[in-house]
């Protein structure tokens, strides 16, 4: 059965939509808050009967969300998804638990129910759990301010545990997946409420939102960031990290062709590495559970090579602050509008359009006196399957929008330009 179709008996399944929603303009919309410590990026939703907040860490690629389970869950709406049904389908899994039979179902008395592992890609940890649904509470908005809030049923989550919740940030038990699947919260939310699927995502260094839906996505002072979106086609790794070919990757991939430092390409590496092989190696990743853009050895030396050249003569290079690998004295480098005066690293695209990165996502500064250029290299005990992850940093202040309807990306370039910053979604209600 194609996904398409799965994902509408999925929804027929686990709730009634009324006529009204289909008319209804108010889109889901996600708070986004930055944590100075661990620099994820988090949310919060409300869950459950009764109603209790729970803070998520957002996973862009993450194909569904999960909750820690272990975290005195109670609920008297929460349903498990017996094996063999529409949903356990969705999620393409076979694994199907059994234990002993509650009256009601709560999570850690199972029987019958589909499995599926939920993983933190901050940690680099999995484990096993089982899928449920239960409540779901989320704000709306009209694109500039809240308007009311939103609840869903029945929303799908998989069940964590204290392993796996291990290196997200305090507070927090679970993590949102916004990734390329039928059961992540831009799928469930989309077929839903009945838009089309596509989300926005923006964020700062202090904080953010996730929009789902279309536009306008209205930031202060009166800037719709969507106006000005520049497009590249959204592109499917049909092999997941795990390597199982036909499962498809849930994360996002775009085609960059080469890489440029002040418009001079940068070489010295394997172009090849820039497109994904037919086993699911190589090609860009965006990516939130990453702070910065982690590179490949060969690519990360060759774009350090070059950017450390292409600085100013009057510009010091010191010594590196970890994990950074080419750090500079501020003392020469000047403040534009878009960052520290630095030389601008370009990603030419599939589309034949360019991504600009400017000094405000090239730079990091790790003191008042030195700015090191936040790109990191990976882990160099193997070669990683993606050698290009687009990190946190490198997106900020930049509107994304993931048109699924379309399989494309559309990207603003820095909203700084504008005047405007991904921090400034007036989250007030009318």
């Amino acid at each position: 059965m194609a996904t398409s179709t799965l994902v509408q008996v999925f929804i027929c399944l686990c709730f009634v939509v009324s006529s009204s929603l289909a008319t209804t303009s108010p889109r889901p919309i996600l708070q986004v808050t930055k944590d100075a410590t661990t620099l994820q990026y988090l949310t919060q939703i409300s869950q459950r009967t009764p109603f209790v907040p729970v803070k998520l860490t957002l996973d862009l690629g993450g194909p569904y969300m999960w909750v820690n389970c272990e975290r005195a869950y109670t609920s008297t709406t929460y349903t498990p998804a017996l094996c063999g049904s529409a949903p356990c389908r969705l999620l393409n899994t076979t694994s199907c638990t059994t234990g002993t039979t509650c009256n009601p179902p709560v999570p850690d008395c199972f029987n019958n129910t589909c499995g599926h592992g939920p993983e933190n890609p901050i940690a680099n940890t999995g484990t096993s759990g089982q899928l449920g649904a239960d409540v779901f509470k989320i704000q709306a908005s009209n694109g500039r301010n809240l308007v009311s809030v939103l609840t869903v049923p029945r929303l799908y989550f998989i069940c964590g545990n204290n392993f796996v919740n291990d290196g997200l940030a305090s507070g927090v038990t679970g993590m949102a997946g916004l990734g390329r699947t039928g059961a992540s919260l831009p799928a469930q939310l989309s077929t839903y409420f009945r838009f089309d699927p596509k989300f926005a995502l923006c964020l700062s260094r202090s904080s953010g939102a996730v929009f789902f839906g279309d536009g306008p996505y209205t930031l202060l002072p009166n800037v719709d960031a969507s106006s000005s979106l520049t497009y590249t086609p959204l592109i499917v790794n049909p092999v997941t990290e795990s390597g199982f070919l036909g499962d498809a990757s849930p994360k996002y991939f775009i085609g960059v062709k080469s890489i440029k430092v002040q418009d001079k390409r940068v070489s010295g590496f394997n172009q090849s590495l820039l497109t994904i092989d037919g086993e699911g190696r190589g090609g860009t990743s965006i990516s939130t559970a990453a702070p910065y853009t982690v590179l490949e050895t060969t690519i990360y030396k060759a774009l350090v090579a070059a950017f450390v050249k292409a600085m100013p003569k009057n510009v010091q290079k010191v010594a590196n602050v970890a994990p950074f690998g080419a750090c500079f004295s501020s003392k020469n480098i000047g403040s534009t509008r878009l960052g520290p005066a630095v030389p601008s690293i370009d990603l030419e695209l599939q589309s034949k359009n360019v991504w600009r990165i400017n000094g405000a996502n090239s730079m990091v500064a790790v003191n008042n006196n030195v700015l090191c250029l936040g790109f990191v290299e990976a882990g160099t005990d193997f070669a990683p399957v993606i050698p290009v992850i687009i990190g946190g940093h490198q997106i900020e202040d930049n509107l994304l929008q993931f048109d699924l309807s379309r399989s494309r990306l559309g990207f603003s370039s820095s909203l700084l330009g504008r005047s405007t910053t991904c921090a400034n979604f007036n989250f007030t209600s009318l």
